[in-house]
């Protein structure tokens, strides 16, 4: 993570705007990619080219009214759930008072004002401290948020009823209003902050994975326990069975089973052997291995994995941005339809000043900018680390709702749709003595360093009969081929049709082999289709998005590979700046994602609408693509646009309800239909309906 990144967890937030007012404050001293979230406390940002001092920006917050809780520990000794109960000890009386004055029964004791003044302070203090302090702030930041409603309406309630009780004026008394609007407050903030806990619970869960010790071989031969800090490259480590893998790297010897199931989202414990990668913190199910660290610390799949789950939080969908301006200035906009309520009431239709302040109360108590500022990051969160769970890494809350869009999925032929994995098919010989022609490939290959050279090695080693050959002067031209001669002076040459004098044969042979220009032996390969491959194009069909192949290859693979999976559209022989045009002009037709590997399709991915790599994380993947697909399996696809359409399903429910809680509302209390006990329940209950929705994402049946 660049160290100019600065993460701090703030207490005192209650809503969006509360978020948005920190927000302001930090972009005006010049901070950058500043993000704040009321939901997770979470606060980060980057520190400018000319850096401000840290003490500043925290004196700063807290002037806003909010606390830092690295810099006062203390204050959780004053937790919300202790003065959630205190308040409830003291408003019981209080309320239970006036159900029994609504049964016709009396409590003489509780009748007396003072003692209602008596036991309502308290509750009082504890909302003027808990609420008024953040509502003052967020009034000095210039983003009025949701405390200052609750603290106007506990205010007026208590103050009036203050009034009545020196003037000996029962009817002005409403002690009980005031205490209960502020403990149901309270009670909305502490359910919602439990369940704001269970959708956040992907990044902690990910954090809980990582290795705290790791076991070093060291030169000597002696094993040493070191901190996972310590970890560095290079380290030649030894794992256990039962042990976590502490971090990337390869098996250097040994044989195992390895249990990735969470990363990868894949049930099935993988073999590893020598040359084999491993992925830090997957478990090893069965065996004893050593392995050499390739990447340890913030550069590890995990550490990538959470980082991409923070930031995920921090990029809005456009679906969002209507309720963020919405929310801009709904609290102006309550504070005005409050004051209305009161004077159209008490002076336009001659209610009494009582109920004409009860209506205005309740006006500001049950508006409720936390249901619509919780609708999206909720579900975002939630939605992101079902993701992460399933194996798929997502840039940001944008990419959810752009991706449940998309009408065109471009696929890489090689190592994509195919395993890129290559074999021999069939070798025509030219010659009488194969197995001398089978000794030529195998001692040329040896020094390529083509991939396809790899898959021939496998292939030659059996075919060779341990014929040896001594040759000398052994070449590698890119993009040609291999040449060498031997002792008398034969040039003998591996490659493409460019090594030929002559035109090729006809046929599908991809490799030939020549001796003084002769032509000995013409290899054709074979790619076989990627397992799963058939299942997500038929999938992707079947939810009208429309599979299209952009290869390189030849014209003749490419429909081959196209009829094998039912691909209608495909685009052979292209160039690389060709795949360009071909993306970009499918991207203005309709939203077009392009699935590649994520390092020579790195320009390709960038132009597309969405990028999805197959590269089983690695960091040129993660780099390039806004969906990376960490077990490269494309039947994962298939999970991730289930799930990135239900994600944006959950926040249009939430934001539904969030908007047609308020239209309903407000125009209910404002007409003195509901009181503003009642509206302090309902705009809890509001809140909690949307975090519930957003939390019912993560065990939801998705298809």
């Amino acid at each position: 993570m660049d160290s100019r990144i600065t993460e701090w967890k703030v207490e005192g937030m209650d809503c969006n705007n509360c978020a948005t007012s920190i927000a302001r404050f930090l972009e005006r001293k010049g901070m950058e990619e500043v993000f704040v979230s009321f939901s997770t406390k979470a606060v980060r940002f980057r520190q400018s080219a000319q850096p401000v001092a840290v003490d500043e920006l925290k004196a700063g917050i807290r002037k806003l009214g909010y606390s830092i809780v690295e810099d006062v520990p203390k204050l959780q000794f004053w937790t919300l759930e202790k003065k959630l109960v205190i308040s409830a000890l003291f408003t019981a009386p209080l309320l239970l008072y006036h159900f029994a004055m609504m049964a016709g029964l009396h409590w003489h004791v509780i009748e007396n004002p003072w003692v209602q003044f008596a036991l309502c302070l308290p509750v009082y203090a504890i909302g003027a401290q808990h609420f008024g302090r953040s509502a003052f702030g967020s009034l000095r930041g210039g983003v009025p948020n949701m405390d200052v409603l609750i603290f106007m309406g506990s205010t007026a309630a208590f103050g009036y009823s203050l009034t009545g009780a020196i003037l000996a004026e029962p009817n002005y008394i409403f002690f009980e209003t005031a205490a209960t609007i502020i403990t149901l407050v309270l009670t909305g903030n502490w359910l919602e902050k439990r369940a704001v806990a269970q959708t956040t619970t992907a990044i902690g869960e990910l954090t809980r994975l990582q290795v705290e010790k790791a076991r070093k071989l060291m030169p000597s031969g002696a094993v040493v326990l070191i901190d996972k800090d310590d970890i560095a490259k290079g380290d030649l480590l030894q794992v256990n069975e039962g042990d976590k893998i502490p971090a990337d790297g390869i098996v250097e010897s040994g044989t195992a089973w390895v249990d990735e199931s969470m990363l990868t989202g894949e049930s099935v414990p993988v073999e590893k052997a020598p040359g084999d990668a491993l992925i830090g913190a997957s478990l090893l199910a069965s065996g004893h291995l050593q392995m050499r660290v390739q990447a340890a610390g913030p550069d590890t799949v995990l550490s990538q994995m959470i980082e991409l789950v923070k930031t995920a939080q921090q990029d809005k969908p456009d679906i969002q941005r209507l309720a963020d301006r919405i929310s801009a200035i709904f609290v102006p906009a309550v504070l005005g339809i409050a004051l209305l309520t009161f004077l159209l009431a008490h002076f336009g239709f001659d209610l009494p000043a009582q109920k004409a302040l009860m209506n205005a109360i309740a006006v500001l108590v049950i508006s409720c900018p936390c249901a619509m500022g919780l609708a999206t990051p909720t579900a975002v969160m939630v939605g992101v680390g079902r993701l992460a769970k399933n194996g798929i890494l997502v840039k940001g809350g944008q990419t959810l709702e752009v991706f449940s869009h998309i009408r065109n999925i471009v696929f890489d032929k090689t190592g994509t749709l195919t395993t890129g994995d290559f074999r021999v098919k069939n070798i025509a010989y030219n010659t009488p003595d194969e197995a001398r022609a089978n000794a030529l490939i195998y001692r040329l290959e040896q020094h390529s360093s083509h991939p396809i050279a790899q898959s021939l090695l496998r292939d030659m080693s059996s075919r060779s009969n341990g014929v040896l050959l001594d040759l000398i002067s052994i070449e590698e031209e890119k993009g040609v081929g291999m040449s060498a001669r031997d002792a008398q002076g034969n040039v003998f040459k591996l490659g493409s049709a460019r090594i030929l004098s002559t035109a090729p044969p006809a046929g599908d042979a991809a490799i030939f082999l020549t001796e003084n220009d002769r032509l000995l032996a013409s290899i054709e390969l074979a790619d076989d289709i990627k397992p799963g491959a058939a299942e997500a194009v038929a999938f992707l069909k079947s939810k009208g998005i429309r599979p299209i192949i952009l290869s390189g290859d030849k014209q003749e693979k490419t429909a081959a590979v196209a009829a094998a999976l039912g691909i209608d559209t495909f685009y052979a022989e292209q160039l690389p700046a060709e795949k360009l045009e071909r993306i970009a002009a499918l991207s203005e037709e309709a939203p077009t994602a392009m699935v590649g590997d994520g390092i020579n399709d790195a320009p390709a991915l960038s132009r597309a609408t969405i990028g999805i790599s197959l590269s089983n994380g690695s960091q040129a993947a993660i780099q390039s693509a806004q969906i990376v697909l960490l077990n490269g399996r494309l039947e994962r696809l298939r999970d991730a646009l289930a799930i990135t359409s239900h994600t944006v399903l959950t926040i249009r429910q939430n934001l539904f309800w969030a908007f047609s809680y308020n239209i309903v509302a407000i125009p209910l209390a404002a007409l003195g239909f509901l009181s503003p006990m009642w509206g302090a329940l309902f705009m809890a209950f509001s809140d909690v309906v949307v975090i519930g929705n957003s939390i019912r994402l993560k065990t939801k049946k998705i298809g």
